[in-house]
């Protein structure tokens, strides 16, 4: 194992979940400074070229978006040596687009929602619901629709009619972008935090918002992230399903796998985070507390993991 004294906490960055990264990478740096370690928060909208982290022993990526998870930074600092947490350039890439993950899930045989990729123009709005290309959905109450690329539930509508697909059209921030349609499924949200390839306790997420969107993530109070309770057949599948799926797309380090289970008790693999969200209240550190580990000893171990 490599010895690391000195540690950068890249954060902040410009994207739509700015203000999330610059929390976690506030909760990561006091904790890497409470582990012992040296270490300084950067913005990475303060670098102007990434040959600055050489300087440091570890770089600890606590930035969210496409800047943190996109696989470009990832690629980066591997063709400048430099270690870093989590998971290389190619599964970040895979796991940042939900449609390469998809594919990816499905080539190795694990549940994901029925999909249909779709670029979210005008004439799409027009032609409805009722065009051919749904039939794979039918018979169905609702559909998702969400960016194929971004982070915090940003721009994910929930559409039932050709009047919430033109309503969705109008509220989006960014439109001229490829999406992706999903099943609805009826069930539980669920999330499961995996470091070193080893499932922590799933957390299930109860919202009482129409479904987990950008209200619910970040500013209703009302939203609750509780330890799931499944039996002992449920915990293997969805540990196992979870661990798959972290593998097949080539994770690294540490990652959370966001799932659903419908009312059949089946799991649906949904996305995968590469670099989750490190808040005082985030589901990583809530879960490792669900065996008995504290904040500090969660990034220590994902510190551990990655090299």
């Amino acid at each position: 194992m490599e010895m690391i004294k000195n540690i950068a906490v890249l954060y902040g960055g410009s994207s739509s979940e700015r203000q999330i990264s610059l929390q976690s990478g506030k909760g990561v740096h006091a904790a890497i400074k409470e582990l012992g370690y040296e270490s300084n928060l950067i913005d990475f909208n303060n670098i102007t070229n990434l040959n600055e982290l050489k300087i440091y022993d570890f770089v600890f990526i606590a930035l969210h978006g496409f800047e943190g998870e996109g696989g470009k930074l990832q690629k980066s600092l591997d063709d400048l040596n430099i270690l870093y947490s989590g998971s290389k350039a190619k599964a970040c890439r895979d796991t940042w687009n939900k449609k390469l993950t998809k594919e990816i899930l499905e080539k190795n045989n694990i549940t994901t929602p029925i999909w249909l990729e779709a670029e979210f123009n005008k004439e799409l709005v027009e032609n409805g619901l009722q065009a051919a290309l749904y039939d794979r959905f039918k018979p169905y109450e609702y559909l998702f629709l969400k960016p194929e690329e971004d982070g915090s539930s940003v721009d994910i509508f929930k559409i039932s009619d050709n009047k919430s697909l033109k309503d969705a059209y109008q509220k989006c921030i960014n439109p001229n972008r490829n999406f992706l349609f999903e099943e609805y499924i009826e069930g539980r949200e669920l999330t499961v935090t995996i470091i070193n390839k080893e499932c922590y306790p799933p957390i299930e997420i109860i919202t009482t918002n129409e479904f987990y969107d950008y209200d619910a993530k970040y500013i209703s109070n009302e939203t609750l992230h509780i330890e799931a309770q499944l039996n002992a057949s449920e915990l293997d599948k969805i540990k196992s399903i979870s661990l798959d799926a972290f593998v097949a797309l080539g994770c690294n380090g540490w990652a959370r796998v966001d799932l659903l289970q419908d009312k059949e008790k089946n799991f649906y693999v949904i996305e995968i985070n590469t670099v989750p969200g490190m808040t005082s209240h985030s589901n990583v550190p809530k879960s490792g507390s669900l065996v008995g580990l504290t904040y500090n000893q969660v990034v220590q171990k994902i510190i551990d993991a990655s090299l």
